[in-house]
């Protein structure tokens, strides 16, 4: 430990990403990135930005991706906010929209960010925990109606397991006096988005992901969408600390992408089929799958533990996610690939097992 470390920083535990080996051969099913690439409008528009006008500052305040994002979701750009990936946006959202004297609340199994942003800005939290099978129950988020902010992903990451919307309303309906945030990174993949409860309730704020269904995951930008109040704190905060975050390749290849609905709906519905198909194949070994709705699963093995599973399909060069906390600590999460990924995943664990 540095002795010039602020109090803060000392006591952090900082995120931990998932690997990033570089290996040949090596089927990466670890970090829920695309199997699939961009959409070619996508790469065309990046490439096309890739010119003399790189030597200017971009756009500050992104305009043009505001109003294609508020165009394709039925909103008004004044309610769209952008930034360096969700993980920025939420950092943001943390300084900017929690610290109100009351503990943040969110699941004790979920995105693990949360706690290191919470610690990071010295913010109370009480972690709610999932029942019994895993789930967010929205009574235990109503039975604490003294908190200074609410957030969970739906699907929630890394169980996979959705709630339907009514549930995302009632719970709204029942906490008016703090924000609650839906963190979407991956509700393309079969669940029912929240935005359309935007204009009915101010509280309501919702983040969008491009590094998974849009399968641009290099490019580094998400966005988040609700009332024009809580975007203009969020602005607040951008502006008092990045003044310019998302460059000239970034809005473009971000812009394009958002227009293509035909490509994410197309490229999303093929991850769905495969892991429709995926999860009774896992369940013929005798695995044990949540429900997913995400475009990874989260699954277990009675023979074999979550620590056995991760390091046996290591050895076999597929890399998947083990979670050493203590309620998942048996299950792995396994990112859904392509049909030819995830054939060479079901061998991989049938040798696994055999042995």
């Amino acid at each position: 430990m540095s002795r010039f470390w602020s109090k803060a920083v000392a006591q952090l535990t900082p995120y931990t990403p998932g690997e990033q080996l570089q290996i040949t051969d090596l089927i990466k099913l670890n970090t829920n990135e695309s199997p699939y690439g961009p959409s070619p409008k996508a790469v065309a528009a990046i490439q096309n930005a890739c010119n003399d006008s790189l030597r200017l500052y971009p756009p500050p305040n992104s305009d043009a991706l505001k109003e294609t994002i508020a165009k394709v979701y039925g909103l008004e750009s004044s309610q769209v906010f952008v930034g360096n990936g969700s993980d920025e946006i939420l950092a943001h959202i943390f300084l900017g929209l929690f610290k109100h004297g009351a503990p943040l609340l969110f699941p004790d199994i979920s995105y693990t960010f949360y706690p290191v942003y919470a610690s990071l800005y010295e913010i109370d939290t009480v972690q709610v925990p999932l029942d019994d099978h895993l789930n967010i129950q929205i009574d235990d988020y109503i039975a604490h109606p003294q908190n200074g902010g609410i957030i969970f992903p739906n699907p929630n990451a890394p169980t996979g397991q959705a709630i339907p919307l009514t549930e995302i309303e009632r719970l709204l309906k029942a906490n008016t006096n703090s924000v609650v945030v839906i963190d979407e990174a991956y509700v393309d993949f079969g669940t029912e988005s929240s935005v359309s409860l935007i204009n009915q309730y101010d509280n309501l704020l919702v983040t969008h992901s491009l590094s998974k269904s849009r399968a641009l995951a290099g490019l580094r930008v998400g966005y988040a969408m609700g009332h024009a109040s809580l975007i203009e704190g969020l602005e607040r905060v951008k502006n008092s600390f990045n003044s310019y975050p998302l460059d000239r390749l970034a809005q473009a290849g971000a812009q394009a992408a958002i227009a293509d609905q035909v490509h994410l709906k197309q490229t999303s519905q093929k991850v769905i089929d495969s892991r429709n198909k995926l999860v009774p194949e896992l369940d013929a070994l005798g695995f044990k799958t949540l429900p997913s709705s995400a475009n990874f699963v989260f699954t277990s093995h009675p023979d074999l533990s979550g620590e056995e599973l991760y390091q046996g399909l290591r050895d076999q060069k597929i890399l998947v996610r083990h979670f050493k906390a203590p309620r998942i600590h048996q299950y792995v999460r396994i990112t859904v690939g392509t049909e030819l990924q995830c054939a060479d995943l079901l061998k991989a664990l049938k040798k696994l097992l055999k042995n």
